[in-house]
Parts: structure tokens; sequence; C-alpha cells
């Protein structure tokens, strides 16, 4: 069963890209998600992902040379979840189709992939950790950092950052 979580059920076996195959399977399974349980079960199911993830990651790699496998890609999950949490927010709160907010899923995916494959200071730092709790952090400060980018860039979208 850790590998299933780990690879995401077979999406981190994908080539190329792994993480970014990992990180596009995570979108539908978000959006079925909110569907059932709204910001609500979104936020828990990340939370899971995230502690899932550590869990499976370190019994995966105990004992390997590689601390980060490429197929390994629960942690992408996680990561584009966190981006998603301010998309399921503002549908929430504004009653819209979450889908309606497209532009928000597009900003979520594109700078979360950004964020983690060019690794700027704490995503690099925890990426270096070398551990189980590296390989999940790094994509969840990237999710982190993604998500303030898809606030910042909605703010802008509807004119909330004028004079």
């Amino acid at each position: 069963m850790t590998r299933m979580i780990t690879i995401f059920f077979g999406a981190g076996l994908l080539k190329p890209a792994p993480g970014t195959w990992g990180t596009l399977a995570a979108l539908p399974v978000f959006y079925l998600l909110y569907i059932l349980g709204g910001v609500a079960l979104t936020t828990i199911a990340t939370v899971l992902a995230f502690a899932l993830g550590w869990w499976a990651t370190g019994v995966e790699v105990r004992g390997k040379a590689d601390p980060d496998p490429s197929e390994i890609v629960i942690d992408e999950v996680a990561g584009v979840w966190i981006a998603l949490l301010p998309v399921a927010a503002g549908a929430a709160h504004t009653g819209a189709d979450i889908l309606a907010l497209y532009p928000g899923w597009i900003v979520a995916f594109l700078g979360f992939r950004l964020f983690d494959i060019w690794k700027p200071g704490p995503v690099g730092w925890a990426d270096r950790l070398h551990s189980p709790l590296g390989v999940m952090l790094d994509d969840v400060i990237a999710g982190l950092m993604a998500a303030v980018l898809v606030v910042v860039m909605a703010a802008i979208s509807h004119g909330m950052m004028g004079a």
C-alpha cells in the first residue's frame, strides 16, 4: 500500500516528468473531493496526503541510496492541493462553480510546478534535507508559495490591488 500511496496509484510511473504527471493526476481528485465535501474535505485530504505521504515515503526509501526517487509523487499531490485551497475557498465564498475559477487552477498548477522545479529559498532548503520529511516539505512550501501567487493574481484580476 505504501508504494501505491507514494506513486499516487500509478501516476508517478508515467514518463517523462513524473512530477508533472503526479501534479496533473491530483487535479481531478481535488475537484472530486471539493464536490463531495467542499473546503473542509479538501483541507482534510491535503493534511492526510501530507501525513500519509511522509509515512509512506519513509517506508519506501528506507535503506535505499536515493532519498527522493522520481516516481514518488505524493509530495506533488499534497503541494498542488495546497496551491488549490484558495481556489476552493474562493468558490465556496462566492458560491461559484469551482471550475468557473479555472484561471486559479492554471495559476496554481503553473506556480506550483515553477516553484517545485526552480526550488527558490526555503523550497531548496527543504529539498536538501534528503529525508522523507524533506521530500514532502519542499512541495508543501512550493504549494504555499503557489497559493500566495493564486491569491495575489486573483486580487489583481479582480481589481483589489489598485488605488
